[in-house]
């Protein structure tokens, strides 16, 4: 039953990540936080405030660092939920191809992602979820998106992988469109305004929906290697 473990939030330090936590530590679980530095984790609990002393756990390590993830883990119990959530960014062109960017979002997101659930394996619980950030540049991609595009791809590949091999454990891929009230997109007017334009249901998703939709993949225990788009319907367009 849910609280035989902790919730494992890779990523949680800031925007979908932060507010998935939240999520969790409404619902009474204990929570272990990730970010990629020591200051992103400690201004992340410093904003849960003293209603989360005691429950929630905050550690730093790199995911595009991967020999380092199993130590930067080793003190964390039993798992019930780990959600991965860690995003990055590459603008990155066949035309003017950066090698070394492109390998670190590769790692961080593939290898990094594999690299955490070969850590936490022997700690998951009988009734353990997994959930794998990935995101819509797999379906629709745009100028510059070779390397998010290809990675988003493979988070499918990755997901439907670790259902074979973490079975009877569940794993699902998300993949949210833009998300309106994230940091990174508020403060881009005009491409806000293009993709609500370009949105049948006329309005972005917000962050509190895509954690409603990360809460319900890992928390239904009918769904499994399901590939959710949370865009509005952008995709069809």
């Amino acid at each position: 039953m849910p609280g035989e473990g902790s919730v494992v939030i890779v990523g949680g330090t800031r925007a979908i990540g932060f507010e998935l936590a939240k999520a969790y530590l409404d619902r009474g679980r204990d929570v272990v936080l990730t970010g990629q530095t020591a200051d992103t984790v400690a201004a992340a609990m410093d904003l849960l405030g003293s209603d989360a002393a005691g429950r929630v756990q905050g550690l730093s390590f790199d995911l595009a660092n991967p020999h380092a993830i199993a130590g930067s883990l080793a003190d964390v119990g039993p798992v019930d939920r780990l959600a991965l959530v860690a995003i990055d960014r590459d603008l990155n062109s066949v035309a003017e191809y950066d090698i070394d960017r492109a390998m670190r979002l590769v790692t961080l997101k593939l290898v990094g992602y594999t690299a955490v659930v070969g850590a936490l394996r022997s700690r998951l619980t009988k009734r353990a979820s997994l959930l794998l950030f990935g995101g819509m540049a797999k379906e629709r991609p745009y100028p510059g998106s070779t390397t998010v595009s290809t990675v988003n791809g493979g988070v499918v590949g990755l997901t439907r992988t670790l259902v074979e091999e973490l079975k009877p454990i569940r794993v699902n891929s998300i993949h949210p469109g833009v998300v309106g009230d994230t940091p990174y997109w508020s403060e881009k007017p005009a491409a806000i305004e293009r993709y609500t334009s370009e949105t049948p249901t006329g309005r972005l998703a917000q962050k509190d929906e895509i954690v409603d939709a990360a809460l319900f993949l890992l928390e239904n225990g009918a769904v499994n290697g399901v590939e959710l788009i949370v865009d509005g319907g952008w995709h069809c367009r």
